[in-house]
């Protein structure tokens, strides 16, 4: 197990690496630098899979303990995030995946924090835990790219377009690809919102009530960003700035409860 983490965190590093030569010179990049980018992170992720899939589910049930539940979000991260950069120009956004990943999967390795879901075998209540780790990973990769468009717009403000900008796509391009994740991923929230109230028995008890208002209202957020952008072309900086705020209430909703329950309060 040791060996097969260091070589994950290898491939992470490596591609990480790449990457970062590429936007320091600033260049373009060519169709061979993606791809060797793309083989690398999709190698750590084939063993990043095989390592979390024997730690996540036990004889007992699956286990979502703080650790775990962050190397398998982000490594869900880096998956979706390499296989949209086959069609979209996204794979930047790898410079903050593809290390966190790395570093996710060590601490997942190194520490632990078992917190076993019974799911006796209910094929439901898996749906709507793969639906939410879905929504989850699609809307993080969306507030990355609210953030690398933050930058971009921040540097054309300022007249500072050298430097790594010569290796981002148009801004153009980049809401673009930032409304397509959103779009996507509130599709995918909606999905694991409404299977939570269809399969869980009570979706607002005590244990999870914080964590169904924070969804809730990251789902709002959403909502109205996507609607602002089909009635008013809502672009820039505010959509930057709604994307973030929802992003931050899912961010507390699955993880913040977590961090508090498991960790602090134990």
């Amino acid at each position: 197990m040791l060996t097969i983490t260091s070589l994950a965190v290898f491939l992470y590093l490596a591609a990480t690496l790449l990457l970062g030569r590429r936007l320091v010179s600033g260049a373009a990049a060519g169709q061979l630098n993606r791809l060797a980018l793309i083989s690398l992170g999709l190698g750590a992720v084939i063993l990043h899979a095989g390592l979390i899939y024997n730690s996540i589910f036990t004889p007992a049930g699956i286990n979502l303990g703080f650790y775990s539940a962050a190397s398998l979000v982000m490594g869900m991260v880096a998956l979706l995030m390499l296989l949209a950069a086959l069609n979209q120009p996204i794979e930047n956004l790898g410079i903050v995946v593809l290390p966190l990943a790395a570093i996710a999967l060590l601490l997942e390795r190194f520490f632990s924090s078992p917190h076993i879901l019974a799911t006796d075998g209910a094929a439901n209540i898996e749906i709507h835990i793969i639906l939410s780790l879905l929504a989850y990973s699609l809307l993080s990769i969306a507030a990355l790219q609210a953030v690398l468009l933050a930058v971009q717009d921040y540097q054309l403000r300022h007249k500072h377009p050298g430097g790594f900008m010569r290796a981002l796509p148009p801004m153009q391009v980049m809401e673009s690809i930032l409304f397509q994740l959103i779009a996507v991923g509130f599709f995918l929230l909606s999905l694991a919102l409404l299977s939570g109230i269809i399969y869980l028995e009570d979706i607002f008890a005590q244990h999870l009530v914080h964590k169904t208002g924070l969804s809730i209202l990251a789902w709002l957020v959403f909502a109205i960003l996507l609607f602002g952008r089909w009635r008013a072309g809502w672009r820039g900086r505010t959509a930057i700035r709604w994307t973030l705020a929802g992003f931050i209430a899912l961010l507390l909703a699955y993880f913040g409860s977590k961090l508090v329950l498991e960790l602090i309060l134990g």
